[in-house]
C-alpha cells in the first residue's frame, strides 16, 4: 500500500518525503507546484495536481492504491492571509474538504495533518500545551484551526482517523544538503539572515528591541525539520496501530531569541551580519515556546537536533552550496 503526500514538494513535505524514502516506504507525491520544486522529489512519482481537481486526485487514490495520507498541501504566508483571505480558506479550507470527501468515499482512514502554532495565536500560558487556549490572530491560523474541526467531525461521523501536528518554528535543511528551504517569498528569521550571510540581503531586521525578554528581542521554539520529519512517520505509525484521533505540538521546549540567531549565524558562517533594528510589527508574542512532551510521551518522539548551532549549520550547507535554491 503507499502514503500520499499532498504538497510533498514543499519545504516540511520534501523532508518527510525522503525520511519515508529512506525508510523503504511507498510514496507518492501530489503537489500543484504553486510553492513547491519538482528538483525537492526525486526517486518517487511526482503527481502535478490541485485539491480541486478531485477526479485527478481521486485518480492517483485508486491508481496507487493508497491507504494512509500526509497533508501538507496549504498557502501559509501569515501577512498574505490577511490581505487575501479567500484564497486562503479556499486553498487550504475547501481544497482539504474536498480531499477528505475523497478519503471517505475510497474508505481511506488515516490521515496526518499539517498544522501550525499559529492555532494558539497570543499565548496564555507558557510553554504552549495543546490544552492551551485556541485563538488565532490571522486568516492563516484560523483555516487550519477550521480543519482541526473538520478533522474531528469527520471522525465521528465517517471514522476518519487523523494525528493533527502543530509546529512552531521550522529550519534547518536535510542532513545531505541536496534539500532545504526555499521559499519564493522568504519570511523565515533563519534563511533571511543567511541570505544576509551570502551577501543577498544587506542587512538583516530585528522587528521590536524592547520585549521583556533576556535581551530585548522576541524569542521563538525552532524545531530542525528532519526532527519534524520523523514526527509524522511516527504519527502514521500510531494511526496504524492505534488508529485514534490526535493533536500535537511539535517543538523543542527552548527559545532562541532574535539576537541569539543572528549570534549563531555569524558563529557558523564567520562573516559578519549587518543589523538593522526597526519598530515592533503588531501580533508578534514577544515569546512562544513549545511543550512537546504529549508527543514525547505517547509516541516516543524526541528532537535530535534540538542545538541552535547544528541547526544553523544544516540551513548554511544548503543555502552556501544553493544559493539559488533549487533555481540554481
Amino acid at each position: 500500500m503507499t502514503i500520499l503526500v499532498t504538497g510533498g514538494a514543499g519545504y516540511i513535505g520534501s523532508h518527510t518525503v525522503k525520511a519515508l524514502q529512506r525508510q523503504k516506504r511507498n510514496v507518492v507525491v501530489y503537489d500543484n507546484l504553486v510553492t513547491g520544486h519538482r528538483q525537492a522529489v526525486q526517486g518517487v512519482p511526482l503527481i502535478v495536481g490541485d485539491l480541486h481537481e478531485v477526479d485527478k486526485l481521486a485518480d492517483v487514490l485508486e491508481e496507487y492504491k493508497v491507504d494512509s495520507v500526509v497533508h501538507f498541501a496549504a498557502y501559509s504566508l501569515v501577512s498574505e492571509s490577511m490581505v487575501e483571505p479567500q484564497i486562503y480558506y479556499e486553498n487550504n479550507v475547501c481544497g482539504t474538504m474536498k480531499l477528505l470527501n475523497l478519503l471517505v468515499k475510497r474508505d481511506i482512514k488515516k490521515i496526518v495533518f499539517s498544522s501550525t502554532a499559529a492555532v494558539y495565536g497570543e499565548p496564555e500560558e507558557l510553554p504552549i500545551t495543546e490544552a492551551s487556549a485556541k485563538h488565532p490572530t490571522n486568516v492563516y491560523g484560523r483555516t487550519k484551526l477550521v480543519i482541526e474541526g473538520m478533522l474531528a467531525d469527520y471522525d465521528a461521523a465517517y471514522g476518519l482517523k487523523s494525528v493533527a501536528l502543530r509546529y512552531f518554528n521550522a529550519c534547518g535543511a536535510d542532513e545531505s544538503g541536496t534539500i532545504g528551504e526555499d521559499h519564493r517569498l522568504e519570511s523565515h528569521l533563519i534563511p533571511l539572515v543567511l541570505a544576509a550571510a551570502l551577501g543577498q540581503r544587506e542587512s538583516i531586521q530585528i522587528y521590536g528591541t524592547d520585549y521583556p525578554t533576556t535581551d530585548g528581542t522576541c524569542i521563538r521554539d525552532y524545531i530542525h525539520v528532519d526532527d519534524l520529519a520523523q514526527a509524522h512517520i511516527l504519527a502514521l505509525d500510531a494511526l496504524n496501530q492505534k488508529g485514534a484521533t490526535a493533536a500535537y505540538n511539535l517543538g523543542n521546549g527552548n527559545g532562541f531569541s532574535v539576537r541569539e540567531v543572528i549570534a549563531v549565524a555569524e558563529q557558523v558562517t564567520k562573516r559578519k551580519i549587518k543589523v538593522v533594528e526597526a519598530e515592533r510589527r503588531a501580533g508578534d508574542p514577544a515569546v512562544l515556546i513549545a511543550s512537546a512532551e504529549k508527543i514525547k510521551s505517547e509516541l516516543g518522539w524526541q528532537p535530535r537536533q534540538a542545538e541552535l548551532e547544528k541547526i544553523i549549520a544544516s540551513a548554511w550547507k544548503w543555502h552556501s552550496r544553493f544559493p539559488a535554491g533549487f533555481a540554481g
